[in-house]
C-alpha cells in the first residue's frame, strides 16, 4: 500500500472498513520497539497470573480453615 492511498476490507459478515494508511513508514526501528513493549507487558501479564494464582491458594487454604470450625 502506498502512502495515503486508501483501501476497503470486506468482512465475512459483509461490513465494509474503510483504513487509511496513518504511518508513511513502518521502520525496523518502530518493529523492535513494538516488539520489545510486547514483550515486557508479557512478564507483567505473567507477573499478574502468578500472583492470582498464590492469593487463590490463599482463599482455598482460609475457606478450608473456615470449613473446620
Amino acid at each position: 500500500m502506498e502512502e495515503g492511498e486508501v483501501v476497503e476490507i470486506v468482512t465475512t459478515t459483509g461490513d465494509v472498513h474503510v483504513v487509511e494508511e496513518k504511518a508513511p513508514h513502518f521502520t525496523s526501528d518502530s518493529a523492535q520497539r513494538l516488539i520489545m513493549d510486547i514483550m515486557y507487558c508479557s512478564q507483567d501479564l505473567d507477573f499478574i497470573k502468578q500472583k492470582t494464582h498464590e492469593i487463590e491458594v490463599k482463599l482455598k487454604n482460609m475457606i478450608d480453615v473456615l470449613g473446620r470450625i
